[in-house]
């Protein structure tokens, strides 16, 4: 039996060889692409061996068939990979949503002053901030991990807000003073 199979096998071996002229053709028009028609003619040469362990009466339809199914299919893992890749790139950030270093580096430093700032608040009040804000927590949630009243935890909250909006205010004008300070440096470089 073992050579009747490896029989079968050379002899759709000799069918594929004598019509690759053909079924090239006919996957080029398919798939509109030389080399896609000759990666679905190696595919289809690998296949050879598991469709030879049947018995074939008629080997060059079933090639030509079995190459036919073979470009559907490439068409469709391609249409299916260019969609994907349309849909990755429409959800990726265009270059103006990209922070340039300057920003990345001016909120680096603004969130290290603003993390110093949350580690000079009281720590009953950093706690309920960082709860708040960081871990999502509703302020009943807060204050019974921290035995006060839903109020307490109110005023607290407040008190963080108003503590680092003064900071930020600061921020501002400090950024704003730099701005001026730049603007007045590339003047007097333009006016030399």
């Amino acid at each position: 039996m073992l050579a009747e199979m490896d029989g079968d096998a050379a002899g759709l071996k000799a069918v594929f060889l004598a019509q690759r002229p053909m079924l090239l053709r006919m996957l080029t028009a398919r798939l509109q692409s030389a080399e896609d028609a000759e990666d679905v003619l190696q595919d289809l040469w690998l296949k050879l061996d598991q469709m030879a362990e049947r018995t074939i009466n008629a080997p060059a339809p079933l090639l030509f068939r079995a190459a036919a199914n073979l470009a559907t299919d490439r068409r469709i893992a391609t249409s299916r990979r260019a969609a994907r890749d349309v849909a990755w790139a429409a959800h990726q950030p265009g270059p103006e949503e990209i922070p340039g270093i300057e920003r990345a580096l001016l909120a680096r430093e603004t969130l290290a002053h603003a993390n110093h700032l949350i580690d000079r608040m009281p720590p009953r009040m950093a706690a309920a901030l960082r709860l708040y804000r960081v871990e999502g927590l509703g302020q009943r949630d807060i204050a019974d991990r921290l035995g006060v009243s839903v109020s307490a935890v109110e005023k607290l909250l407040r008190k963080a807000y108003r503590q680092i909006g003064s900071f930020a205010a600061g921020q501002t004008s400090a950024e704003a003073a730099s701005r001026r300070r730049l603007e007045s440096e590339g003047r007097a470089q333009r006016d030399d």
